[in-house]
């Protein structure tokens, strides 16, 4: 029966994790090594085959060595439990786990992301998954199987602070005054309120009550007029002053306390609204952006790994590749900027195909910078760019066709299918679909290399997960 209980305690509590990252950061998958007791052998629990291809790394961590053990079968009395946050140094997983009077040892992952912000509020998620399931080992309650699972599905609000929170206490100790949870409400409520149709613009900066003298004011409110934050609409309003502009609103966490341009104190908490989206930071450091009502790991930039590893298994040498990705990379950051969607044929042949659109008589030199701004202005059109691999512009507003293939997605529209059938039939030719609502598509010979496959719920109860030495050698066989 205590089995039984703590199968369904892991089997919620993973299964909530997962859920909430999904949400943070895309398509997650999440995992959890534990030990009960200290005589009990290490479990594993990879529903979703996240450990796969670490087996090398776990050996060496679990077997090969006992660093991983506590010295101590529990943390001392006044500590009833303890966060593990040494770095595993598992390829592509964020990790952190701890130990507890409950649960001698247990260490959480998930992916990290390559467009992730920060590490620092997934490692939070995976705290709270800690003590979490610590909690529900110890008190070992039917009626509240269940409960920290949907705590962890949403969770991102309080990941964030929590970084940010932790962070702050790091580097300027325990004493401060702004209060973070009132922050991100503020900055979630004014990024869904538009002033006369328009989406927000501009920076938002809550500063350090005792910092405030480092500012460079332009423009300050009397003390009996500051706007109150929990105001939205004067807030938004006020937003407008400092739109497109180096300057930016202060606030003390309470109050806007007017305008302010120049060099920020240390410790700053920057809301950067850009329409629909925005991004927070600490220190200048990226910490998630946030869209949709919601905040997410994600830094907006494009995506193009996938297309680097491409043009790595095409004979080319490494300069051209080198700077014909550069020169992807700079057409997907116009196309986002300016919020449209484009296709960029990379077209590797020796020779380039005759693909129906507009033709250049003297293809222009994407090398040359006001050739590649030229490009970026004609990605704009109906059609695709057809880019060379001698690094030339050949045709704009190409259009692109082929016979159906699997793996169609007609919730994508016809840019993307229409590039998917016209790889699956040019095997020399990549293509780069920027969509005006999601992240640049890489297709090649009818896939998406930037495709995320979208992991299958568990449904049922698992049974007990296997020791973490038979997984091993499982995969080893």
């Amino acid at each position: 029966m205590q089995d039984s209980l703590q199968n369904l305690c892991i089997f919620h509590a993973l299964d909530g994790l997962r859920e909430g990252l999904t949400q943070f950061s895309g398509p997650s998958r999440a995992a959890l090594i534990y030990a009960v007791s200290p005589d009990d052998p290490l479990r594993v629990y990879d529903p979703h085959g996240l450990l796969r291809g670490h087996e090398p790394r776990l050996e060496k961590i679990y077997f090969s060595s006992r660093d991983w053990k506590p010295t101590s079968p529990s943390p001392q009395k006044d500590l009833p439990e303890e966060v593990l946050r040494q770095d595993l140094e598992l390829a592509g997983l964020i990790s952190l786990g701890g130990r507890s009077k409950s649960i001698m040892y247990q260490m959480w992952f998930t992916e990290h992301h390559p467009n992730i912000c920060s590490p620092g509020p997934t490692q939070q998620w995976l705290e709270h998954a800690t003590r979490l399931l610590s909690q529900d080992f110890a008190c070992g309650n039917m009626l509240s199987i269940g409960t920290s699972g949907y705590v962890l599905q949403d969770c991102s609000r309080h990941a964030v602070r929590d970084h940010i929170v932790d962070t702050r206490n790091m580097m300027m100790g325990w004493d401060t005054r702004l209060r973070i949870y009132p922050i991100l409400e503020a900055v979630l409520a004014i990024s869904k309120t538009r002033e006369e149709g328009q989406r927000p613009f501009g920076r938002l900066v809550f500063v350090e009550p005792s910092s405030l003298t480092d500012l460079s004011f332009l423009a300050r409110f009397p003390s009996m007029e500051q706007p109150n934050l929990r105001n939205t609409k004067h807030s938004r309003k006020l937003l407008q002053s400092v739109e497109h502009s180096q300057n930016m609103l202060i606030s003390d966490g309470n109050n806007i306390l007017g305008v302010a341009r120049g060099a920020l104190p240390e410790f700053s908490v920057v809301a950067a609204f850009q329409g629909g989206h925005g991004l927070l930071s600490l220190n200048n450091d990226p910490v998630c952006s946030f869209f949709d009502g919601a905040f997410h790991s994600s830094n907006r930039k494009p995506n193009l790994v996938q297309l680097e590893e491409a043009l790595l298994e095409r004979d080319i040498d490494d300069n051209t590749r080198h700077k014909l990705f550069q020169i992807v990379r700079h057409l997907v950051k116009i196309a986002q900027e300016r919020k449209h969607g484009c296709a960029l044929v990379l077209d590797l042949g020796t020779s380039p195909l005759n693909i129906s659109g507009q033709h250049l008589t003297d293809p222009p030199d994407l090398e040359e910078p006001h050739s590649l701004a030229l490009a970026g202005s004609l990605a704009k059109l109906d059609g695709a760019l057809h880019i060379g691999a001698d690094l030339h512009l050949h045709g704009f507003a190409c259009l692109l066709d082929g016979r159906s293939v699997p793996g169609e997605n007609m919730g994508r529209g016809a840019r993307f299918n229409s590039a998917l059938r016209f790889t699956a039939e040019h095997e020399e030719v990549i293509v780069i679909v920027v969509s005006s609502d999601r992240p640049a598509s890489t297709l090649q010979r009818g896939t998406e290399l930037t495709a995320q496959c979208e992991w299958t719920p568990l449904y049922r109860c698992l049974t007990s997960p296997p020791p973490l030495k038979e997984w091993l050698q499982s995969s080893a066989g």
